[in-house]
Formats: structure tokens, C-alpha cells, sequence
């Protein structure tokens, strides 16, 4: 994080506290899918536990924006009494990697919607695998958890990176991203349409 400004660093900060907010407020309603659908109704809505890791790398675009943010998030999460306990910071970061290693596959240089998308879907990957041994997956039938996988990287998909995208584009069209990378981008796509 050496060559990160104190912005960067801030932003990043308030994005993870305010999306461990996000999570927390999630919590009840995965317990109601489960309810409903047994243990894939969790999955419907897992994307929404990696879309900081996305915002934070689409508006940031710096190598370890979506590793840090998600772990940050996780923590404080932990703080704000989580009942899973600090276990949740190790889950926060492996979902981190996840959405890290599809960015870093580009060399933090690409920050299209299929980046993204894949980001998410990174972060499913990661976060499906770690579930798969610490959640008991095993117990379950084949067909199950296959059908498991395959909606947690819908949900990453959508939930994350297309949410993700569509949030911090929302929130760069009001001009509060200016000074950082997602927003020099936008501006330079306005001035490009009009010239």
C-alpha cells in the first residue's frame, strides 16, 4: 500500500465499514432463504458478501484494493458482533483472493464488467471452496452442491460484480469520485463523447 494516497486509504476504509453494515443487515434475510430453500437459499444472495472486494478494486484499481477491503470488512464485522466470531476474518479474506486474483490476472489494469463479473465469480469460487470443508458440504448429495456452486457464482456475478458496477458508476456520476481512478475515467468518456 505504498504508493496509495490517504484518499484511497480512506475511501476504502468507509466503503468496508459501510458494506459490514451491508452484510449484518444481510444476515437475516439468508436465514430466511434457508428456511424456505435449505442450505442453497444462502447461496442466492452470497454475492452480496463479495461486492465491497469489487467496488473498492473498480474505484481504487490498485493491487490488493479487493483482498484488504473485503478482510476490513469481515473485521469489522467481528467488532460489530458477528456471532461467527473472528473465524469471519479468515472467510473475508479468502474471499478477498478470490476477487484479488481475477484483478491481478490482469494486472490490475482491466476494470470492464466482464473483469468484474468474474470478480464476483472469483470470490464464489474462493468462498464456495473454504464453505465446501468448513461448512460440511460433503454430507450433502453431489447434484446439491453442484446446484450450490452454480448459484453462488450467479449470485457473485450479479450480486457483486454487476451490482458493483452499477453502484460505483452511480456514485461516480455524482462527481464524489472525481480524484480517483473511476472517475478520471468517466470524466474522460464525457469529454470523449463530446469532442
Amino acid at each position: 500500500m505504498s504508493n496509495w494516497n490517504m484518499r484511497e486509504i480512506v475511501v476504502m476504509s468507509v466503503l468496508s465499514v459501510v458494506f459490514a453494515i451491508v452484510y449484518l443487515a444481510f444476515l437475516p434475510v439468508g436465514k430466511l432463504l434457508v428456511g424456505f430453500f435449505g442450505p442453497i437459499g444462502y447461496d442466492l444472495i452470497f454475492g452480496i458478501w463479495f461486492i465491497v472486494s469489487v467496488i473498492a478494486a473498480y474505484i481504487i484499481r490498485k493491487p490488493g484494493a479487493a483482498f484488504i477491503s473485503e478482510t476490513m470488512a469481515a473485521a469489522v464485522e467481528v467488532l460489530m458482533g458477528n456471532a461467527v466470531g473472528p473465524i469471519l476474518i479468515l472467510t473475508g479474506m479468502i474471499q478477498g483472493i478470490g476477487a484479488e486474483a481475477v484483478f491481478a490476472a490482469t494486472r490490475w489494469k482491466n476494470y470492464s464488467i466482464w473483469v468484474l463479473v468474474l470478480a464476483g465469480m472469483g470470490s464464489a469460487v474462493t468462498s464456495f471452496a473454504w464453505g465446501y470443508f468448513r461448512s460440511g458440504f460433503a454430507a450433502l448429495e453431489p447434484g446439491y452442491v453442484l446446484a450450490m456452486l452454480i448459484v453462488r457464482l450467479i449470485s457473485g456475478a450479479l450480486l457483486a460484480g454487476l451490482l458493483g458496477k452499477l453502484i460505483s458508476d452511480a456514485l461516480a456520476k455524482t462527481g464524489v469520485l472525481s480524484r480517483f481512478a473511476l472517475g478520471k475515467e468517466m470524466k474522460k468518456q464525457r469529454l470523449d463523447k463530446v469532442s
